[in-house]
């Protein structure tokens, strides 16, 4: 599509993400909440929705969505009511959902998201409430018929409606990775896509530049991944400007993401409110929440990945490269935590967490939580380098491979493999001698105007030295024995 006839339309989307809870039990029963397990194992009655059965509430459900609702800046209703959303599909052995209709848990607050700009843009939150999820369906194990495994019916959900505030797939892409990193930092869902833990599904519409009325909303479903998302979302922009400039009328649906061909198709016509004939749930009654219990839940909230980087670019002076990567995940900014407490140098830490530590995480393939070296010897080892007893060099090819191997401090194990360094001016002199009795030709070459070489200089001192002479001492003596 050209870029002219895409700028006359404007993009509105409003995402509903449903993440999965960390809880041990299912929302309204004692069943086990587990993924991965042999299909219709974790199910009883109540989950089967057999008759005369009757819901309990799991208390987790609702600690967890105050914490969600707190983190976000949203107002916390008093009093919790339920209700049945009504619809058949095989999945779904109730018949119905328990959800929340009228009182959602959680309303207003919002996401900050960055731009592509890189400025802040704030997303609002219509509501956050709790219900629980269906079964999954299961179509391409058998060639004839659709399995169906009930283990998922039941498990907590937490549906995060957001205002339709963004305007690019680009936006929706960062703003479901801000959802994300907050359902990880506060452990209330592990956000695996892959898995179906955290899902999402996208209401797309675009107007011409300047309307007031919003277009005709397509929702679309089945997307596996915060990347499938965007190009779900991309896919219909250029379907949807395409439609209306050839004259054709778009109708509000339900259609599916088909990733291996970047398209969606059309599901059903999108169902009203009303089709769901939502009536109050019966069975559960309604659940207040106190001022105390949010109390209780806020003085444990932790730190939060906008407050960490906020601190860590005006407090520590880091970048916000760097700010940005160290919260991306909760393991590596809780790292980054430990080890400040060790040291104040926290653009080095940075620099080892960043550098060093998450090469050798990449190599292994692990995540910071299987990391060995504890973030005390990390510190131990940038005080050595600061206090000038051995280069930044030496430290990450000679001590901080030996840290894995051995228990010893970094002292102990740079006095035993003899790589202090020396600042003693008898000692760098003799080294200087022979770097310039082995390169006599350069020092000719830096003696008539090729200052440049006293680079070439130091790294033959180094060599020369194993490393062990101080850089800082040893640059003003070698700039005078050259000049001499």
């Amino acid at each position: 599509m050209e870029q002219t006839l895409r700028d006359r339309y404007e993009v509105v989307i409003g995402l509903e993400v449903h993440a999965q809870l960390l809880t041990n039990t299912k929302a309204y029963s004692s069943d086990l909440n587990s993924y991965g397990s042999a299909p219709n194992t974790n199910i009883s009655v109540i989950t089967l929705g057999h008759p005369g059965t009757l819901p309990v509430m799991n208390r987790k459900t609702i600690d967890f969505a105050i914490r969600l609702g707190l983190a976000c800046g949203c107002n916390i209703a008093p009093q919790q009511h339920f209700a049945r959303k009504n619809y058949f599909y095989p999945d779904l052995p109730k018949g119905y959902q328990i959800t929340q209709d009228t009182t959602p848990i959680c309303t207003g607050g919002y996401i900050l998201i960055r731009t592509e700009d890189g400025t802040q843009k704030s997303i609002g939150i219509t509501r956050i409430h709790m219900e629980e999820d269906a079964g999954k369906s299961i179509h391409d194990v058998d060639v004839y018929d659709t399995l169906v495994d009930l283990n998922r019916a039941g498990t907590p959900l937490l549906e995060i409606v957001s205002e339709p505030d963004l305007r690019s797939s680009s936006e929706a892409y960062n703003y479901l990775t801000e959802v994300r990193k907050l359902l990880r930092y506060l452990d209330i869902c592990d956000g695996n896509m892959e898995e179906g833990s955290m899902r999402c599904d996208a209401n797309v519409s675009v107007r011409l530049v300047g309307a007031k009325d919003f277009g005709t909303k397509v929702e679309v479903k089945n997307m596996n991944s915060i990347r499938n998302v965007q190009r779900a979302i991309e896919f219909e922009i250029t379907r949807q400007i395409e439609a209306l400039e050839s004259g054709e009328a778009l109708t509000q649906e339900t259609r599916a993401f088909d990733a291996l061909k970047g398209s969606t198709i059309s599901m059903r016509t999108k169902e009203a409110a009303n089709d769901y004939r939502y009536f109050p749930e019966p069975d559960l009654p309604p659940i207040t929440v106190t001022t105390a219990q949010i109390a209780a839940i806020s003085k444990d909230m932790p730190a939060l990945p906008h407050a960490l980087f906020e601190r860590y670019t005006q407090t520590y002076g880091l970048s916000d490269y760097d700010a940005y990567n160290i919260t991306d995940q909760k393991g590596l900014a809780l790292y980054y935590e430990a080890l400040i407490g060790f040291t104040k140098n926290y653009k080095a830490a940075a620099n080892w967490l960043m550098g060093d530590i998450k090469s050798y995480l990449n190599e292994q393939g692990v995540d910071i939580s299987s990391f060995p070296i504890g973030a005390e010897r990390i510190a131990a080892l940038i005080e050595l380098i600061d206090q000038g007893k051995i280069s930044n060099s030496i430290a990450a090819q000679r001590l901080f491979p030996a840290l894995f191997v051995s228990t010893e401090t970094p002292l102990e194990i740079a006095e035993r493999l003899n790589l202090i360094q020396s600042s003693d001016s008898s000692v760098i002199e003799s080294f200087i001698a022979q770097v310039i009795e082995q390169n006599s030709a350069e020092v000719e070459r830096y003696r008539s105007g090729e200052k440049q070489l006293i680079g070439f200089f130091m790294g033959q001192l180094m060599k020369v030295s194993g490393g062990k002479a101080d850089p800082k001492a040893s640059n003003a003596i070698l700039r005078q024995k050259l000049e001499a």
